[in-house]
């Protein structure tokens, strides 16, 4: 008995330990004109930029026709891109869409990969701590509404005012569930987003204070697999809903 409660005793103050350090929902707050913004998020999302940018330069500075490493990246990411975006919205409209569904498939990949790769621990915060910025429902939730703004933009330029004609189609009687639809679009992509990144990086800490380096490295691996898969749902659905606007389907 006094074995097994030493091994519970163990075990639950790991636990508790971990969740002292990494507590959900303690940030690390800047004042900017008398508004408080989380700063770790602010941090985490410009090193993600940066990281994008210098990829780019470096991608792209020496265009060549017969295109080396760093140009092959990037034109693979192009076109991987431009399919999907094809694919989702139509080849009449596509291409003035890649820009914006790439960005959001970038940032969300870099962000997700980031939180697995980088140990942001090694550095100290007065409170909070860094980690990948789309562990932070703001951040997802701000990428949600871009995409909300975005597919109400495609409407709105392709058939003006009629393009609310779609709150009533076939019958006004689904007026109430067409509304609800668009606003539990951008509530199901942020809250599947932030909720995935954020348990996956919760299991991976857990187990690595409480089975260091054997067992969490499959898991790392696993979680660089969701983390990139979860980029794609986020850009394909984004796509999903423009083309949607666009088109006029359901």
């Amino acid at each position: 008995m006094n074995i097994l409660s030493n091994i519970n005793s163990c075990f639950l103050g790991n636990y508790l330990k971990f969740f002292y350090f990494y507590a959900v929902g303690q940030h690390f707050y800047w004042s900017i004109l008398n508004y408080q913004v989380h700063g770790q998020v602010l941090i985490n999302s410009w090193l993600v930029i940066i990281i994008i940018v210098i990829i780019t330069f470096y991608g792209t500075k020496d265009l060549k026709l017969i295109p080396e490493k760093e140009q092959t990246f990037v034109e693979f990411i192009t076109d991987f891109i431009r399919d999907i975006s094809k694919t989702q919205i139509g080849e009449e409209e596509y291409l003035k869409w890649v820009p914006y569904l790439g960005t959001m498939f970038l940032f969300i990949f870099v962000s997700n990969w980031s939180g697995a790769l980088i140990p942001w621990k090694i550095i100290e915060l007065p409170n909070g701590e860094l980690g990948a910025p789309t562990n932070d429902i703001n951040t997802t939730a701000g990428l949600a509404i871009l995409t909300s703004i975005s597919y109400f933009y495609a409407g709105l330029s392709k058939k003006g005012l009629s393009y609310f004609k779609k709150y009533i189609s076939p019958t006004p009687i689904l007026l109430p569930i067409n509304i609800l639809e668009d606003f539990t679009k951008p509530l199901s992509l942020s809250f599947r987003l932030f909720g995935n990144i954020l348990a996956d990086e919760l299991v991976v800490a857990v187990l690595v204070s409480l089975v260091p380096l054997i067992v969490p490295i499959p898991l790392i691996f696993l979680g660089l697999f969701t983390s990139g898969i979860q980029a794609l749902i986020f850009a394909t659905l984004s796509g999903s809903y423009i083309g949607e606007s666009i088109e006029g389907h359901h």
